[in-house]
């Protein structure tokens, strides 16, 4: 099957599918997305969703002829069944996720049923994705629908540039944590190189619910996540501004536009256009509206409310419910205020053709656009933009994400109705000069922030965010391991610099020695390297002397450098930095067992030569705040200019000035001269050993894991970094002990007794 390079992904396609008397039929959506996609520079591009028709009234010989019509409009589908419907979208995506995301948390339904569909369908969309898409291939998934879908296809599709837009507001986190699958959607949406937002709150509402349930930091908008640099930005959507004002022209709207005029006459016509929604505000306008009749009767029989309110879920109950409250405040205040020539609303529960409600939005005097809550709100800027020649006043709710743009609207708090009337007072009577001056503006901004300009940013930032980023590109190539692997071969003399937590052991969620011990494959490798003529290995870690010791006491010649380089031991002995570190200790320890009263399950480990705090086990957030409180804190101390204080993974650090591992690496590298050096660690601390090797022509520098260093290269995991140290061992080495070659166990496969006998007396030094 072909694939492509360029894949956008939706629930729904651009072409629907519908039958009728017994025919399928083929119709196109014209919706703002479907515009943005158009425009994207790619002609190698494909749409995958659902046709709209459900899979079980589907022959097989159907589903075929479907596939192949809509391949010719760039479409390719999921077929979906109704059960499949019914749990996934009308359930989990807007019976759970849409009234939780608009901060409707009562309405909101939670069923077990409604999640197992929910990601049954993301993995069917996934399978279709992986189906279509070349192995770098750039693919844009959208709205609250596919949140499961980024990781699903980052899983299936490694090389991929993976992009997200969410439709809709993300919410705070108060409000998020209430949605039971929480964790498994950050995950889901993590697995994108690029998250889009409409406006920047929502992007912050998002990095903060990683950080309280991931504890996962951001920085500039960039969150560090398995091995990848994701970034967060706000992209607020267009509107195909050329296209309303194309249509303005046309004879099909200027004939709307002269029987508007000449039903309304001088009469002031506001007018709202919604979707059916409960996140609208409709009852609250509506009781604005009755205020602004009753405190000003001078209007009555001047003005008009025009409501269109687009069918949306009809079958649900929350709708239906809705639907009936309208109607009946609607007859109530027609019956109050109307007279026998006079309604003050009409009320029209369809859609509009294009061409009328552009003719309605030149005609209206006010757009009263309130939503409670609303991601963008492309109604606003549609009537901004159908102002050519003519004045008007546009009402804006502050809850929708086109506020931010829309600065010149009458901005309001949706849920007081006493404030919706007065700018409903002053929309009618601001001076003609001021209304098109305002609309001139926010035109103007319209114009250039065209739903098309919106996909093309989009685009462009996936593109270098993704797998083409710059901590994509040190990652070690097959080649460049090869070439590092024949230097080590033919240097006389080597160096093998490693630092431990992070390099050569994953990170424990406890400073006890017991639960970090390294892994007999580790001390296997750490063995045969330094047992080679000409070699030397040296751990440089943070862990204290008797830590070391006690995992290392079976390698005699390795090098072995505790607490970052207060303590060494090059040969039988160790040896400590000449310096007094006991009087710095009360104080820092003063300040940090105040944080451990205030903190639960922080605790203090504390060296000879250095303090650590740990919060591995605190609440993300909390943890956040009080780590960088304690960092201060510490900064602050009278004997603050001699010490160092660092905030690392999960750590506030507190060493002296004269304590770094580039000191050590100085200090290596002259009493042990070599021609390949390879070194390799993961945090803050072996920076200072990348900046000291930094120019070396012999020198090798690896940093574990993502985000920026002074490494040459990097590495994903623990486990790459031990199979690029068994590269450099001679091939004889390996094959003497071929039970434990690259895959050797270390926890989860049971070792048999003859194997584990020859391994122990090995790595005693029973050779």
């Amino acid at each position: 099957m072909k694939t492509y390079e360029m894949v956008v992904v939706s629930n729904r396609l651009p072409v629907n599918v519908t039958r009728k008397d017994g025919e399928l039929v083929f119709e196109p959506s014209t919706g703002g997305l479907a515009t943005a996609m158009s425009s994207l520079e790619a002609s190698d591009k494909i749409w995958v969703g659902w046709p709209g028709i459900d899979a079980d009234e589907l022959t097989a010989d159907e589903k075929e002829l479907i596939s192949q019509e809509l391949e010719r409009h760039g479409c390719y589908p999921v077929f979906l069944t109704n059960k499949q419907v019914e749990l996934y979208y009308e359930g989990y995506a807007n019976d759970s996720v849409w009234p939780l995301f608009h901060y409707f948390q009562s309405v909101a339904r939670y069923d077990d049923q409604y999640w197992k569909a929910y990601e049954e369908v993301n993995q069917l969309f996934a399978d279709t994705t992986k189906r279509v898409a070349s192995p770098s291939a750039r693919i844009w998934i959208q709205d609250y629908h596919l949140m499961l879908l980024p990781a699903m296809v980052r899983e299936r599709a490694p090389g991929a540039h993976i992009g997200f837009f969410l439709h809709i507001p993300f919410p705070s986190f108060e409000i998020f944590r209430l949605l039971p699958q929480r964790k498994e959607v950050l995950h889901g949406l993590l697995g994108a190189d690029v998250i889009g937002f409409h406006v920047y709150d929502y992007g912050r509402h998002f990095m903060s619910s990683c950080l309280r349930l991931l504890g996962l930091s951001s920085s500039a908008g960039m969150i560090d996540y398995d091995g990848r640099m994701i970034k967060i930005d706000s992209y607020p959507i267009g509107i195909d501004y050329r296209k309303f004002r194309d249509q303005l022209a046309s004879p099909e709207t200027q004939g709307a536009l002269k029987q508007l005029d000449d039903s309304y006459k001088k009469q002031k016509l506001i007018i709202s256009v919604d979707r059916l929604d409960y996140s609208k505000g409709i009852p609250q306008r509506l009781e604005a509206f009755r205020l602004f009749l009753e405190h000003y009767p001078s209007y009555q029989g001047k003005v008009k409310l025009l409501m269109i309110a687009v069918p949306s879920r009809t079958g649900v109950d929350a709708y239906k419910s809705l639907r009936d409250e309208i109607e009946k405040t609607v007859s109530r205040i027609n019956g109050t205020y109307g007279t026998v020539d006079w309604a003050p609303i009409s009320y029209q529960f369809q859609n509009r053709p294009f061409a009328e409600i552009v003719a309605l939005y030149a005609r209206a005097d006010v757009a009263l656009i309130t939503p409670i809550r609303d991601g963008m709100n492309l109604v606003a800027k549609e009537y901004v933009a159908s102002k050519k020649r003519r004045k008007g006043v546009l009402i804006l709710s502050e809850m929708a994400g086109a506020v931010d743009e829309l600065p010149e609207a009458l901005s309001i708090n949706p849920n007081d109705s006493h404030s919706i009337m007065m700018a409903i007072r002053e929309a009618l009577i601001m001076p003609a000069r001021e209304q098109k001056t305002r609309l001139s503006m926010m035109q103007k901004r319209l114009a250039k922030s065209t739903v098309q300009q919106w996909g093309q940013d989009f685009i462009n930032d996936l593109a270098v965010t993704g797998s083409d980023s710059k901590a994509m590109r040190k990652l070690l190539k097959p080649s460049q391991l090869q070439r590092i692997a024949t230097h080590s071969q033919a240097a006389a003399r080597k160096l093998i610099i490693l630092d431990y937590d992070g390099t050569l052991r994953s990170y424990v969620k406890t400073p006890s020695p017991i639960a970090a011990a390294p892994s007999l494959r580790t001390r296997r490798i750490l063995r045969q390297l330094s047992d080679q003529p000409n070699t030397t290995v040296a751990v440089v870690s943070g862990r204290s002397k008797n830590a070391l010791n006690s995992w290392f006491v079976g390698i005699p010649s390795l090098k072995l450098v505790a607490e970052h380089g207060a303590w060494t031991r090059y040969d039988k002995k160790w040896q400590h930095i000449d310096m007094d570190f006991k009087d710095h200790k009360k104080a820092i320890k003063k300040v940090m067992r105040k944080y451990v009263d205030r903190t639960p399950r922080s605790e203090i480990e504390e060296k000879d030569y250095c303090l650590v705090w740990h919060y591995t086990n605190v609440e993300p957030e909390l943890a956040y705040k009080r780590a960088r409180e304690l960092q201060r804190e510490l900064q602050e101390l009278p004997e603050s200019d001699e010490l160092s204080v660092n905030i690392g993974r999960d750590i506030v650090e507190v060493t002296p000035h004269e304590v770094s591992k580039g000191m050590i690496v100085k200090n290596l590298r002259r009493q042990f001269p070599a021609d390949f050096v390879l070194c390799a660690g993961d945090d803050y601390t072996d920076e200072d050993m990348f900046g000291t090797l930094d120019g070396d022509d012999d020198a090798v520098t690896i940093k574990i894991g993502s985000g920026d260093t002074k490494a040459r290269y990097q590495l994903e995991t623990v486990g790459d970094m031990l199979r690029l140290l068994e590269r450099l061992l001679p091939a004889t080495l390996l094959s003497q002990l071929p039970e434990f070659g690259r895959t050797l166990p270390s926890k989860t496969k049971k070792i048999p007794k003859k194997v584990s006998r020859r391994l122990s007396d090995y790595l005693r030094g029973n050779k």
